[in-house]
């Protein structure tokens, strides 16, 4: 089968290689995949970030972000049955752990991915243990199954918390999962969200999904408009995704006082922190990583089946096996939200 690889160290190295399906093992499912999205992690691992270095074996055929049908199942497996339409959890949880045993599995001490820890979802076939699997209902469209996963992960950032009904939003990075977290957080009733980012095809996109203000953040002054939009108050709910230092102390300064920081893409390298300012505007925190197993997917699903999100506007490319580098390019110049490999 065709399939998409790190071949490679350091940036680059993407290459698409003839790989053998595995049959699936005690506890395994093979899943012939329908789609899978081109993520930030995947980027990563482009990029060669050194938090990725540190975990991968090469090659590895990437992707973690997928849905497809269960073509087999190994032994033991009790949870889907050949046929079901599933997405994947990328979380591959241990079940026996402290935070597992707390019913905190997105926290797994142990935690393993498809597309890092072994072979992922860019191919025509994928193996993976049963338990990463949820079952989609028949006509949920593949471009949105892809997108699940990520999907699950704006839905957790909204619900962390004091949650967001009744409250202001800032959503500083509108990359694919800030977009969803602009529309998860307008469909659980946030009262004004304003979303920041400098890239115009993702501003534009985060008014389709529900931003009553998008800003760029290299033409306008986003504190300026944060204070005249919350009559002086600022922002109840700031929540993070660039990865950036400019982008956290952003967050930090739009909050009003014992406004809640949510903090989803990290900076790759230490930022200095003054927890003086933090003290006395006390502020609450939450990191968030992950989808919680399997709440955040519950919520997520039921806002997709009942219309209350439509992911659609997110899903910019559908690209073939063979064209799944480019993908990464389009991501790179900045043309693409979410490009989905499609067997």
């Amino acid at each position: 089968m065709l399939a998409v690889c790190k071949v490679q160290e350091g940036e680059g190295g993407i290459s698409v290689e003839e790989r053998d399906p595995r049959d699936p093992g005690p506890g395994e499912i093979l899943i012939k995949v329908a789609a899978a999205g081109i993520c930030g992690t995947d980027m990563q691992i482009y990029y060669w970030a050194p938090r990725m270095a540190r975990r991968m074996e090469l090659p590895r055929v990437l992707g973690h972000e997928a849905c497809g049908y269960v073509e087999k199942i190994g032994d033991g497996v009790m949870n889907v049955a050949v046929g079901d339409y599933v997405s994947l959890e990328s979380h591959v949880y241990c079940g026996t752990c402290r935070p597992c045993r707390l019913g905190k599995a997105h926290l797994c001490t142990k935690t393993t991915y498809p597309g890092v820890s072994f072979d992922g979802g860019f191919a025509e076939y994928v193996t993976v243990p049963s338990q990463i699997a949820w079952i989609n209902p028949v006509d949920l469209p593949i471009e949105v199954a892809a997108m699940m996963e990520p999907f699950g992960i704006a839905v957790h950032t909204s619900l962390a918390g004091a949650g967001v009904a009744g409250r202001t939003v800032l959503v500083n990075g509108c990359g694919p999962i800030g977009l969803m977290n602009v529309a998860s957080a307008r469909a659980l009733g946030a009262t004004r969200i304003i979303a920041c980012d400098i890239n115009p095809l993702r501003l534009a996109t985060a008014e389709k999904m529900g931003a009553d203000r998008a800003v760029n953040a290299t033409e306008e002054d986003l504190q300026s408009i944060v204070q005249d939009m919350t009559g002086g108050d600022g922002i109840d709910v700031a929540i993070e995704y660039s990865g950036t230092e400019t982008g956290f102390n952003a967050c930090f300064e739009a909050l009003a006082k014992g406004g809640d920081f949510r903090l989803v893409g990290a900076p790759p390298t230490s930022i200095p922190v003054d927890f003086t300012h933090w003290v006395v505007k006390c502020p609450e925190m939450q990191n968030i990583h992950g989808r919680r197993i399997w709440d955040s997917w519950q919520v997520a699903s039921e806002l997709v089946s009942t219309g209350a999100v439509d992911l659609g506007p997110i899903h910019s490319h559908s690209l073939p096996i063979k064209d799944g580098p480019s993908g990464f390019e389009l991501i790179r110049e900045g043309k693409a939200l979410k490009p989905l490999i499609v067997p």
